[in-house]
């Protein structure tokens, strides 16, 4: 078993690098998110932050700091669309997903290293497919526990990995400001300063019973474990407190851009059959298809269809799929990335279907468990839709 399956995973200035991907004229320039007047700062690119410009700084104060900084106002569906499909990213990896914010999550990934290789392999095909997908870049750190994983990922900004082995957690975190231990706030901070506990070495050589009598018995505890790296090292998988519950879905970007319909359409079924076999594996139905839709210039579309019934069925939903992406009327238009996701989950046990004369008695949702169950046996290249057969992947592999 690996001795550091814990990732986090931080979106580096997450809501100014997504704002930039449809200017990529300012990426060299000073740049905030936020909202104008007396607002202030949602997120500030890294160009941004060498002026003293942080999240939640007064927008008048800003200004003060770096008059030539520009403001961008936020776009709160993009953000959300983008968080929804790096969390998909993160569960293609492994279902043990504890979403922090829309930006950030933990993962285990001890059940993963089997199929994808050792944890660090494993955050470097993150930081690359996310890269790839969403256009922006993320910060990984690799380690035994949750505290010393975030600390690890914020010393790998921005745009890096780093792995502490359980070997290298004191000399990793001993000579930190005690300040900088996850979850220690500035009053905690100033407190253990006050008492002389400057570094986490300082804390880490302090007597739990001293430092309990210092700032109470379940603080003084926890402090203890944090500085030596011994804190939790389990995960609860969560949706995250902003991240839509009810839906699944998948992306793929393609490993060039394309206007060919059929490649397109046919990546709209591979799709298809990612989402509804993990439906069918969770057993829910959807009656909301939804398609994204990203150009070369990484402008992204969305398009939803509601359907009569909810359903798992591939077929049913690469058709409505596909008339999402027909009716767009795109024509020539070349694509960097497509997406398919089913909305408005419920449990399967409570779809009703209703009977079609003349329907087959075994049709489309019984091939369709036939399918999974030879996945499960034989591995996902066993049994495919005929037309992706001797496809060569015109869609970078997903993770």
């Amino acid at each position: 078993m690996t001795d550091t399956p814990i990732l986090h995973v931080d979106m580096d200035a997450f809501y100014a690098s997504v704002a930039l991907r449809e200017r990529p004229d300012l990426v060299d320039e000073p740049v905030v998110v936020g909202g104008s007047g007396r607002g202030v700062v949602l997120a500030a690119n890294y160009v941004a932050r060498r002026y003293g410009i942080r999240s939640a700084l007064p927008m008048t104060r800003v200004r003060r700091l770096c008059p030539h900084v520009t403001v961008l106002e936020p776009d709160y569906d993009t953000f959300t669309s983008v968080s929804a499909s790096v969390m998909e990213t993160f569960r293609e990896v492994t279902p043990v997903v504890e979403a922090m914010s829309l930006d950030e999550a933990f993962l285990d990934v001890r059940g993963s290293t089997r199929r994808l290789g050792p944890p660090a392999e494993i955050a470097e095909r993150l930081r690359s497919t996310i890269h790839d997908e969403q256009g922006i870049t993320c910060s990984v750190g690799v380690a035994a526990t949750v505290s010393v994983a975030k600390l690890a990922s914020r010393r790998a900004k921005p745009d890096g990995v780093i792995v502490v082995r359980p070997g290298e957690v004191t000399s990793f975190l001993h000579p930190l400001d005690v300040g900088e231990l996850y979850g220690v706030g500035e009053k905690t901070q100033t407190l253990l300063h006050r008492f002389g506990l400057m570094t986490v070495g300082d804390v880490a050589h302090t007597p739990v019973g001293t430092l309990q009598r210092a700032v109470g018995v379940h603080l003084g505890r926890h402090l203890h474990a944090l500085a030596w790296g011994t804190d939790r090292d389990e995960l609860t998988a969560t949706a995250g407190p902003h991240e839509p519950e009810r839906s699944m879905g998948a992306d793929e970007t393609f490993g060039r851009d394309t206007d060919d319909r059929d490649v397109i359409v046919r990546e709209l079924l591979r799709l298809s059959a990612r989402v509804g076999g993990r439906m069918r594996s969770a057993g829910v139905a959807g009656r909301t298809v939804t398609i994204k839709v990203r150009f070369a210039d990484f402008t992204t579309i969305t398009r939803s269809r509601t359907l009569p019934e909810a359903t798992d069925v591939t077929v049913e939903i690469h058709r409505a799929a596909t008339r999402l992406y027909d009716a767009l009327g795109l024509q020539r238009a070349r694509l960097r990335l497509v997406g398919v996701r089913m909305e408005g989950l419920v449990p399967r046990a409570t779809v009703h279907r209703q009977l079609v004369l003349g329907e087959p008695e075994h049709g489309w949702s019984d091939a369709d468990r036939a399918v999974d169950r030879a996945t499960r046996r034989f591995g996902s290249a066993a049994v495919r839709p005929a037309s992706l057969v001797g496809a060569n992947g015109s869609g970078r592999s997903a993770v």
